[in-house]
């Protein structure tokens, strides 16, 4: 299953030949990025895409692997502004309280993205409890939380999540983890919001547990970016452009026409064997990478949910 629905969608696209009934896709365009809203609408459309009934807003700009802060400021802005639309959407009162759990492995850096953005997100539930009235003003009462993953912990993830909200509850949980992309250039580019919640492990094979209102009793607004693509994939597109270029050549039509996609597959799976068909790649640069996301990530957070604090000043109030 790909964990971004632009991708499931536009993979349903192709084996269909035709435009996805019961789905809704809007795209804007803007000089920094595009923001791509798919909405998933039916039970057909749901199998289809293999993807829960809900709103997913991916916003994509290859600005964001740049190290230009302009730039990333206003990616904090626009990611703000589409959380802040997603809260609206759930209908919850202004002062609603929420829960940030930053899932994944902090030992493993493609899996590191939600516990370094908790690291940089403002928690403000002590404040609320202990900060004289004065302090409150335009800061929404907020706790985090990284509870690290089940081979460290020995615990389903879903289950800590569940066990803090019962014993805290929020009005709401935002999850913020690593996805898996199905193409190489949405690595650390794509951000996506989904009101559907999560199933931490799915892109690579490894469902667990889903986060999302029906395991946890709350709504769950996910939050995620890609820092991985699976080998299989690479290899399929760089078959898949060899096969173009092949056909374009009249003396090479007939290697073109012996390298058939049952052959490209076998190969390929012969090659992942040994890492049990499961061989991630990611970026050398990743941890730098994960660090400038878990940052943005936090200041979209940030501004969504204090309205009291510009986005340029939040990190002002970190500590």
């Amino acid at each position: 299953m790909l964990d971004l629905a632009v991708e499931a969608h536009e993979l349903a696209r192709a084996k269909t030949g035709t435009e996805i009934p019961g789905v809704v896709v809007e795209k804007e365009g803007l000089p920094y990025a595009t923001v791509t809203i798919v909405r998933v609408e039916t039970e057909e459309a749901e199998r289809m895409m293999q993807k829960p009934r809900g709103t997913y807003i991916t916003i994509d700009s290859p600005a964001i692997r740049d190290n230009n802060r302009r730039v990333h400021r206003q990616i904090v802005e626009l990611l703000g502004q589409k959380l802040k639309l997603l809260l609206q959407n759930l209908r919850l009162p202004e002062e609603a309280s929420v829960l940030i759990v930053g899932l994944g492995n902090w030992h493993a850096t493609p899996d590191a993205l939600g516990p370094r953005t908790i690291d940089y997100t403002l928690v403000t539930r002590h404040l609320h409890r202990y900060a004289p009235q004065e302090l409150r003003g335009g800061l929404r009462e907020v706790s985090a939380l990284a509870p690290g993953v089940l081979g460290i912990t020995g615990i389903e993830t879903a289950e800590i999540i569940r066990g803090v909200v019962e014993k805290v509850r929020p009005d709401l949980v935002i999850t913020v983890d690593a996805l898996a992309a199905r193409n190489v250039e949405r690595i650390t580019t794509s951000i996506q919001l989904a009101d559907t919640g999560i199933s931490p492990g799915s892109g690579i094979g490894n469902d667990r547990t889903g986060i999302n209102r029906e395991t946890v009793g709350i709504p769950v607004i996910a939050i995620g970016v890609p820092t991985v693509v699976h080998a299989a994939f690479i290899a399929g597109d760089a078959m898949e452009r060899l096969w173009q270029e092949l056909n374009k050549n009249p003396n090479l039509h007939k290697v073109y026409k012996f390298l058939h996609p049952e052959l490209v597959q076998s190969v390929t799976d012969s090659l992942l064997a040994p890492f049990g068909g499961r061989l991630m790649v990611t970026p050398k640069e990743i941890d730098e990478l994960t660090q400038n996301i878990a940052r943005i990530l936090a200041g979209g957070i940030t501004t969504a949910l204090h309205p009291g604090i510009p986005a340029e000043e939040f990190s002002l109030y970190l500590g």
